[in-house]
């Protein structure tokens, strides 16, 4: 069931799975233009929120958690989450504040000028709206088993969109219900997010680097997740995977192999700015977006530290900190 929302991504997929308990996976944001929206997709199908008897929430971002407490209130549904996230869903605004602070941080070490970074805030201050918190009744550890009456789903996490992703496999049919972890149309953006309250036993602290003068919190290396993430995927046995957003993926080995290349393409094209001249993340933006590195300053950072990263890891690039602010140049 696509739900509009009010992001440039567009509309985001929930799914009703028609099974026992009658599920609902993903919820729209929180607005009444996609409640009313999912009541007459619910509705084609003969049922309404008060119908619904499990929640199950892929990841953190506002257009997949926004209804979430609405619709468990109406319905009394079990909610389902990572065991990570559940805490963060609780907590919602100060979590979301505490990432804001954090985010700030991130994009004032890496130069972005501090009245972009004022204005950046302000504009998510007023996007935090569109989520809301919300109480998991049911938090699901990695490699659990969630059942149903005629199939069941195995957790998986595989952090690198977002901390918290979380895809559901169907062994026996083959379907795995991704979120944003994978996308037919697009590339899914592996943001900088402030860790949640624990790391996967997965993961371990190469993933992560240090902000340095500024602050002592780690900054995870998200397009390093990502890409592992993407990796295990590819490694499975799959026939279907149906995305947050957009078409089914019915093919993931080679959109797999497709992303990985576009990723090694984007960290040689910053390898040959930096080459060229030593600059901060922000000034490798602007040459990579121009004036979206400002509109979109945090979106485009991430993605230029994320391929940086790929580059120190490989030896290709080095950096250094003054007055504050890391540049790169060439190793």
């Amino acid at each position: 069931m696509a739900i509009p929302t009010p992001f440039a991504v567009g509309r985001v997929n929930c799914y009703l799975i028609e099974d026992e308990p009658l599920t609902l996976l993903d919820t729209g944001p929180n607005s009444a233009t996609s409640l009313t929206a999912l009541e007459a997709a619910l509705a084609e199908h003969g049922r309404r929120p008060e119908d619904l008897e499990r929640i199950v929430v892929t990841h953190q971002h506002i257009d997949h958690i926004g209804l979430l407490d609405i619709l468990a209130k109406r319905s009394g549904a079990e909610v389902c989450a990572l065991d990570l996230l559940a805490p963060w869903l609780a907590n919602y605004k100060q979590e979301m504040e505490e990432n804001d602070s954090f985010s700030a941080e991130i994009m004032l070490r890496n130069g972005i000028p501090q009245d972009v970074v004022y204005a950046l805030r302000a504009v998510s201050a007023s996007f935090r709206a569109w989520g809301a918190s919300a109480q998991v009744t049911r938090p699901l550890a990695e490699g659990e088993l969630l059942e149903f009456a005629s199939r069941s789903w195995r957790v998986l996490q595989r952090p690198g969109h977002s901390p918290s992703d979380t895809v559901f496999w169907d062994e026996a049919s083959g379907e795995l219900f991704g979120g944003d972890h994978l996308i037919k149309h697009i590339s899914s953006n592996p943001l900088i997010s402030r860790p949640l309250g624990e790391v996967s036993p997965r993961r371990d602290t190469a993933t992560a680097v240090k902000l340095g003068p500024r602050g002592t919190d780690e900054r995870p290396r998200a397009l390093m997740i990502y890409m592992d993430s993407l990796r295990t995927t590819q490694e499975m046995e799959l026939e279907v995977v149906y995305a947050g957003h957009g078409d089914p993926v019915e093919d993931h080995v080679v959109l797999i192999d497709e992303r990985m290349k576009m990723h090694e393409r984007r960290a040689n094209k910053l390898c040959e700015l930096i080459a060229k001249r030593p600059s901060n993340a922000y000034e490798l933006a602007q040459e990579m977006w121009g004036n979206v590195a400002v509109t979109q300053a945090f979106l485009t950072l991430s993605e230029v530290l994320g391929h940086v990263d790929l580059l120190i890891d490989e030896g290709r690039v080095s950096e250094r900190v003054q007055d504050g602010v890391t540049s790169f140049q060439a190793a």
